[in-house]
């Protein structure tokens, strides 16, 4: 993993707001130890659950959205090392692996223009080496017998998750995707909105469900091609659960969940899915953070979550004052998915 930028235990303090009568995560999470190797220390290290960050907006850049979600690792890793470790959550559940090195690739795209015909081709293949270190990353995460909790980046890093994931149990898997786009669109070179048809289309994503689709939002020939293949891929939308109540929220994730459940899955939130948080494609219009919270509990219960991916929050692109909230969200859902997942 010559790629990863390991976080250290020093790193954790600078970031630990430490204070008198309490105790806070970054007092518990583990970090790798200086001179220890990587892979031994992910195998035996108690803590169920590792954090990963992937601070990019290439994918984004390529796919014509808005860069900013390179921003999104440094405030949620310093919203997390700030929650009360209680016992409702526990710090010690958590290593904080660090973060994909992918400072060659920034400023690559620095001066290229996505219109450019020559440049766009570069543009996907900087995101495809960039699978090829997350897909590793995960990969080495899930087969040390760990749950990976990614913070992205854009939603093109859906494409290692799944890969790694699927190499690591050998055999394809399941994704639920709570978001505002399918990420299915055509095989046109690598960008953050069609992560999901790359998996499908080399045999790495069995089944998947998108869960509140933004009907204006969602190509015709993304809906054709959703319906050809409803046995492999199926989904809902936001105006049929929350504008024209054709359908019920809770009943569509006890749909989506008989869907996926025969296989390992993967959970894969896209923050631009909720109205007013920064993100390359902000909304308006969507499902509230409670609902939110609410899918990451639901699905996050079972013991066949493979890992949970939290992407296309984009702090620079808030408020100066308020670029802190997208690193308190973020660390939130996280909690909520240990919470859950540890019903089991």
């Amino acid at each position: 993993m010559e790629k990863l930028i390991p976080f250290t235990s020093n790193d954790l303090a600078k970031v630990t707001n430490y204070r008198y009568g309490e105790i806070k995560f970054g007092e518990k999470m583990f970090t790798i130890p200086k001179d220890t190797e990587v892979l031994s220390f992910l195998k035996s290290c108690e803590a169920k659950y590792v954090l990963f960050g992937i601070p990019e907006d290439i994918g984004v850049r390529a796919n014509s959205g808005r860069p900013g979600t390179a921003s999104a690792w440094e405030s949620a890793i310093k919203s997390i090392a700030n929650i009360q470790h209680n016992r409702y959550c526990k710090g010690n559940q958590l290593l904080v692996l660090g973060h994909l090195d992918t400072s060659e690739q920034m400023a690559a795209v620095d001066n290229m223009d996505f219109n450019n015909t020559t440049d766009r081709k570069k543009f996907g293949e900087l995101v495809e080496t960039i699978d090829r270190e997350v897909s590793h990353i995960i990969f080495n995460i899930v087969n040390a017998g760990k749950i990976p909790i990614v913070i992205g980046g854009g939603h093109n890093n859906s494409y290692g998750n799944i890969k790694g994931t699927a190499l690591a149990k050998r055999k394809a898997i399941n994704a639920i995707n709570f978001d505002a786009h399918s990420d299915f669109r055509i095989l046109e070179g690598r960008h953050s909105g069609n992560g999901f048809s790359y998996a499908h289309e080399e045999g790495f994503l069995k089944k998947y469900f998108i869960f509140g689709l933004h009907e204006s939002y969602t190509p015709k020939s993304v809906l054709d091609s959703l319906k050809k293949t409803e046995l492999q891929l199926q989904f809902n939308t936001y105006e049929e659960i929350n504008i024209r109540k054709q359908k019920h929220f809770e009943q569509e994730m006890t749909r989506a969940f008989k869907f996926i459940k025969d296989e390992y899955y993967g959970i894969e939130i896209d923050l631009d899915a909720i109205p007013n948080v920064p993100s390359s494609a902000m909304t308006m219009t969507g499902f509230s953070v409670e609902e939110l919270r609410q899918f990451i509990h639901y699905f996050s219960q079972d013991e066949k979550v493979s890992y949970l991916h939290i992407c296309e929050g984009a702090p620079d692109l808030s408020e100066v004052k308020n670029n802190h909230l997208i690193g308190k969200l973020i660390a939130c859902l996280v909690t909520d998915f240990m919470k859950a997942n540890q019903q089991d």
